[in-house]
């Protein structure tokens, strides 16, 4: 039982450390007091939304801390690039 217990709070408290570090969508007026650090691609995404989330991810991966989509293509599936910023 007490195995259970701290399972649990150690899967709490990972969830709640990657939340923290995840990079967000910022507006181009808040990159403009943000150093650009590079760009990431993805592609597969089947809704706008997981592409987002796919940009986010690499993004964070990256050590971005934000980004901002700078395109979105479709083909059956969508793909795009996001400029990244810490």
């Amino acid at each position: 039982m007490k195995t259970i217990k701290y399972a649990v709070a150690a899967i709490a408290l990972t969830t709640l450390s990657f939340g923290a570090f995840a990079a967000e969508s910022i507006t181009s007026a808040q990159a403009q007091n943000m150093n650009k650090i590079g760009v990431v691609s993805a592609e597969g995404a089947t809704t706008l939304d997981g592409l987002e989330a796919k940009l986010a991810e690499k993004a964070s991966a990256a050590g971005a801390s934000g980004y901002t989509i700078t395109s979105a293509n479709t083909n059956n599936k969508l793909s795009g690039t996001a400029v990244i910023y810490k």
